[in-house]
């Protein structure tokens, strides 16, 4: 009898199984395939046996794609790249067909995967990514969890590309229903983007989690300025500098820092822009239309140069475009944190972004367009540089408590087990 029990219960003493599935992951320049690099290793840790189905780096410029063994362990994480199309992500013609021959293949590894113990991992990179997983749980066990990062067609509609309540919009939030219903699990970035799921697509709140990004507090760390080398070869040891580094995409707000920037141009000020998306050419036109000699647009760093160049500045800029709140949420609040820099934040007044800039005493927000308070709050900040240096340490302070991988780790850990199979190990 004895025996008999032991054997019965053993599944349960097996190792939880986790298979993350995202169109990128490192060594690609996308933040959501470095987080989830970062959080594959966390799990590691924990012992949780990690995969990752990915494709080949395709989301930065040409320039940035390394190349990468179609199969590898790396630190304990098993990854798969799939052979997909590489065109322009700035024109949907080729988002979709990237998209979808990453999705095809991988729409038949699931459903002939031999394994019946695994809980799978579905972000929205592409956004209707989760569709696979709805589909083949209709046909097999295939306990999932959704990610939500970006929300579509919420935000394909902000952007112009579909017409809201038109045929594709429509059809869109239909899918998603299908996709948030069947999933085990849904987290989330941030309330505004949970009341989305649970009010658009009658979700359960208590199935749906709020677990934040992160940053590395190991790589990257709080700097003096003088000593960054990109600040060194770039000029912006003496003169105040404003950096934003990160996606340039069509839904942060550049317009306000700009005019900010034209109104500084008799002052000791630097604005830099470090990165590429579909508001790059916009901020470069900007910059030689109104002839801000003050600023700068640079392209993306090596990853092993963001410790170095997200230090390169006296304050950090997190945006975010009205509208958008919910619908996606600025990882890269977290990075400026982590590197002790004050926010600047520009953001909606109700906007998770301000109250966790405000509350925490980390920076200043502002309202879109607020150039005027954003430029009287700028040359305070020159005049009075010791505030600047408090509110840095409490940013970074923040971040080692809140929003560190160890943090939001343990939280995915809880919710992957939630969605575990009930018998690990059945047929």
């Amino acid at each position: 009898m004895p025996s008999t029990s032991s054997s019965k219960h053993a599944p349960a003493s097996r190792p939880l199984r986790v298979v993350i599935l995202n169109q990128y992951y490192v060594p690609d320049v996308a933040s959501t395939g470095h987080l989830l690099h970062e959080l594959a290793l966390d799990l590691v840790g924990r012992d949780i046996q990690v995969s990752v189905i990915t494709s080949r780096p395709s989301y930065g410029p040409k320039e940035s794609w390394q190349p990468c063994p179609r199969r590898e362990i790396s630190e304990g994480v098993d990854v798969t790249r799939m052979i997909t199309t590489r065109w322009s992500k700035d024109r949907l013609i080729g988002r979709v067909l990237n998209s979808l021959t990453f999705l095809a293949p991988l729409t038949l590894k699931m459903l002939f995967r031999k394994r019946r113990d695994e809980v799978f991992l579905y972000t929205t990179n592409p956004p209707y990514l989760g569709v696979i997983g709805a589909f083949v749980s209709l046909l097999r066990r295939h306990p999932y969890v959704v990610l939500l990062h970006d929300s579509y067609p919420q935000l394909a509609v902000w952007v112009g590309k579909i017409r809201e309540r038109g045929f594709i919009d429509r059809v869109w939030h239909r899918f998603n229903r299908f996709i948030y219903r069947r999933a085990k699990r849904t987290i989330v970035l941030c309330e505004a983007a949970k009341r989305l799921v649970c009010e658009t697509y009658g979700v359960d709140p208590t199935h749906v989690h709020v677990i934040p990004n992160w940053a590395d507090e190991n790589k990257l760390r709080p700097k003096p300025k003088a000593q960054s080398r990109f600040a060194q070869q770039h000029g912006l040891v003496e003169p105040f500098t404003v950096l934003y580094s990160g996606n340039l995409g069509l839904y942060y707000e550049f317009d306000t820092i700009l005019r900010a920037a034209e109104m500084l141009k008799s002052d000791p000020f630097r604005l830099v822009f470090v990165g590429a998306g579909g508001r790059r050419s916009f901020i470069e036109e900007q910059i030689k239309q109104r002839q801000l000699a003050n600023s700068l647009l640079l392209p993306y760093q090596p990853f092993h140069n963001l410790p170095d160049s997200l230090v390169a500045c006296d304050a950090s800029l997190v945006t975010i475009a009205r509208g958008i709140e919910g619908i996606s949420f600025p990882s890269k609040l977290y990075t400026s944190l982590a590197v002790g820099k004050p926010i600047l934040a520009l953001a909606e007044d109700w906007s998770e972004l301000r109250h966790v800039v405000e509350q925490n005493d980390v920076g200043n927000w502002f309202a879109l367009g607020d150039a005027e308070g954003l430029v009287t709050c700028v040359r305070s900040m020159m005049a009075n540089p010791q505030r600047c240096c408090e509110q840095g340490r409490n940013a970074r302070e923040l971040l080692e408590r809140r929003y560190t991988i160890k943090a939001s780790g343990a939280q995915y850990a809880e919710v992957l087990m939630a969605a575990r199979p009930a018998r690990d190990g059945a047929s």
